[in-house]
């Protein structure tokens, strides 16, 4: 095989560790987006195999292609989709290749790339980027390979340290600055605007700390009555909770709307309704949920990602050790899948291939 045409894997996006929560938000992708940007993808006769990975706290895509400009080439095509400029995607984004991309996906799938260090989210939502690239028959023998290799890796890095001890969640660290504020949560009414994922684990979360009552309200209702009923939760309207806003001392704000779905205005309204109570609004939505100007509303506490993250300092220490005892036990793991596949991509055409991992695995796309 000419050496132009041997496959080259590689990963580009951008994440909380590199690139500003504004770079973010441009370059977050809702479901459809997802969608569209895959199929654009498929259209590409050098890219062989990709996954799409878009989380609250990063945006990447992992592929497989010929040429060695194929990564920019899809860099760019992310950037243009999402009108991000290339100099600010060149200043805060990343690409790596081959070997330093089987280490990137598994410092992610660990929680060693997370935003805080060690959450255990990141896998779940690894695996299911995967599934859904399966579903769309975008990956082939060597995405197949890596994620089930890096899937089996990310546990035994999790198994083997404390990297995941103590309150590493955004949904735990949200409780305890709830209870910071508010100090004992008994009588404090939360209300949860999102029924996915981190809605769930918020509602989940004070649920377990004894919140006083808890309000559900989601534009999927009944994914809102579901959750209600397993936390003992109100289920609120999507059109009434801003006319009711003052009723909450928390908000969790956790949709996947493409804009703010809870305004300034909204939030000065209830405040003086309020009086002197603080209200705590925990924006853990990407893009933003909540307008920033929200936080001028008085005795208003707002806290997005970013703020969160920073206030995990204290647990983050804690567990940079153990971070330091798992990137040991996934480098040699990162090395050795990169020499078979390596060997995997650079055989001639027709070459018998390594068997996927997966029995649920997609049949295998043409390498070349």
């Amino acid at each position: 095989m000419h050496p132009s045409q041997i496959p080259i894997l590689f990963v580009v996006g951008a994440s909380a560790r590199t690139a500003p929560l504004g770079l973010r938000e441009r370059m977050a992708l809702c479901d459809e987006g997802q969608a569209a940007l895959a199929r654009d993808l498929s259209a590409l006769p050098w890219l062989q195999e990709h996954v799409i990975l878009c989380t609250c706290n990063r945006a990447e895509v992992y592929g497989v292609a010929t040429g060695r400009d194929a990564a920019e080439r899809v860099a760019r095509m992310l950037c243009e989709r999402q009108g991000v400029p290339a100099d600010a995607f060149a200043s805060h984004g990343f690409l790596h290749h081959d070997r330093e991309a089987i280490r990137h996906l598994m410092e992610v799938a660990s929680g060693l790339d997370s935003q805080v260090l060690g959450e255990t989210e990141i896998l779940g939502q690894a695996k299911r980027a995967y599934e859904a690239a399966q579903e769309r028959g975008s990956v082939g023998a060597i995405l197949n390979r890596l994620f089930q290799k890096t899937f089996q890796a990310a546990k035994r890095a999790r198994s083997d340290t404390g990297l995941s001890s103590g309150q590493v969640s955004h949904a735990n660290l949200a409780v305890d600055l709830a209870s910071t504020v508010f100090g004992d949560l008994s009588r404090a009414r939360v209300l949860v605007l999102g029924a996915g994922k981190v809605g769930e684990k918020s509602a989940r979360a004070f649920a377990s700390r004894g919140a006083g009552s808890i309000s559900v309200c989601s534009r999927a209702h009944e994914r809102a009555s579901a959750l209600a009923s397993q936390v003992g939760a109100e289920v609120v309207p999507l059109s009434e909770f801003e006319a009711r806003l003052q009723e909450w001392d928390v908000v969790v704000c956790a949709t996947s709307a493409p804009g703010t779905v809870l305004s300034a205005s909204a939030v000065r309204q209830a405040m003086r309704a309020r009086g002197a109570r603080p209200m705590l609004l925990l924006d853990l939505a990407m893009p933003r949920d909540v307008e920033a100007s929200a936080a001028d509303a008085g005795s208003v506490f707002l806290y997005n990602l970013d703020d969160l993250a920073a206030l995990s300092e204290r647990h983050r220490l804690a567990r940079l050790q153990e971070a330091a005892r798992a990137r040991l036990i996934l480098a040699p793991r990162a090395e050795a899948l990169w020499q078979r596949l390596r060997d995997q991509m650079s055989a001639p055409r027709g070459a018998p291939a390594l068997s996927a991992p997966s029995p649920r695995a997609a049949p295998a796309l043409a390498l070349a």
